[in-house]
């Protein structure tokens, strides 16, 4: 029984690492780079606040269900068959987000969810210059949490295989 449910442990944070990875993926190639074709800052300005907050939203809660399942299943293991990597996949799962946003706001010096109030705050008068370089710094943002959370997931996969479960 214990291992049938480190099975689905190990099943279930697989598969919402995948969907949080294809997420973070699509946010940074596909949608975010089409709000710079928006007729209007404004357009744009609200389309970038609501991609922004649903997407943080869905990858927020399924990198939760990622680290629990996954560190989960770690300690469920019997020590002799308790593999690193499932360690290793969840806490990479956990930083992909939060440590991912810290790190990029101080390497370039700004606060992201600051930017994002201050957008919003300027109700019509929205510059399209700083709409243009919220969305950059985002893309960016999502390029690296893509990454990260690809390896974590390809680490998952390649583990699961390992495993034979």
């Amino acid at each position: 029984m214990a291992a049938r449910t480190i099975s689905i442990l190990k099943f279930v944070g697989t598969v919402s690492l995948g969907i949080s990875t294809g997420i973070s993926a699509t946010v940074a190639t596909i949608a975010l780079p089409s709000l710079l074709a928006l007729p209007t800052a404004v357009n744009a300005r609200t389309t970038f606040t609501y991609l922004s907050s649903k997407a943080q939203y869905y990858t927020t809660y399924l990198r939760h269900i990622t680290t629990f399942t996954l560190f989960s299943a770690y300690l469920m293991s019997p020590r002799r068959f308790r593999h690193p990597y499932l360690l290793y996949t969840s806490i990479l799962a956990f930083v992909s987000g939060p440590g991912i946003d810290y790190a990029v706001s101080w390497r370039q010096g700004t606060n992201e969810r600051r930017t994002a109030l201050d957008l919003e705050a300027q109700g019509d008068d929205v510059n399209g210059e700083q709409v243009r370089e919220a969305v950059e710094r985002k893309k960016f943002n999502e390029s690296v949490k893509t990454t990260l959370a690809g390896l974590a997931f390809a680490m998952s996969v390649v583990g699961l295989w390992g495993d034979g479960a």
